[in-house]
């Protein structure tokens, strides 16, 4: 089977068991990943859904964008690169302290500033491909 094939089947598996999540969390919890998938979507088109350490939803582009987790009394989205990304509307309200990652701690009741959130995904986004970019080694060439 071709690589390509192999990552769309696994996106497919993905996001069968992310719809599968957001159904059996029949409370604000699953309106509110809902919501932050759709959110993710709207922010990059391109983005891949993965199903990772035993069941925790990620979003990729590039490198990890964010995880959605669900608990009790949270949904968190986890940026995996989240200390490295401008903050300006304040968002982040979880894991401040850690050199890497960011998180935001949803709660019961409360509304996410849609617009800050999709621009935060995007900068995620432009991160992870600017890292990406300079990963890349680059190509000998003869000059003659």
């Amino acid at each position: 089977m071709k690589k390509d094939m192999v990552s769309a089947v696994t996106q497919g598996a993905a996001s069968q068991l992310i719809d599968a999540r957001i159904k059996e969390l029949d409370d604000w919890r699953g309106e509110m990943l809902g919501h932050i998938r759709m959110l993710i979507h709207q922010a990059d088109p391109d983005v891949v859904e993965e199903w990772k350490w035993r069941g925790v939803p990620v979003w990729s582009h590039a490198g990890i964008i964010c995880t959605g987790e669900t608990y009790k009394s949270v949904v968190k989205m986890t940026f995996a690169q989240g200390a490295s990304l401008e903050d300006p509307s304040g968002l982040f309200n979880a894991s401040l302290e850690g050199n890497t990652r960011r998180a935001i701690d949803v709660h019961e009741g409360d509304t996410l500033d849609d617009n800050a959130l999709k621009r935060l995904i995007g900068a995620a986004v432009e991160l992870n491909l600017s890292r990406a970019t300079a990963r890349r080694k680059p190509t000998k060439r003869t000059i003659v």
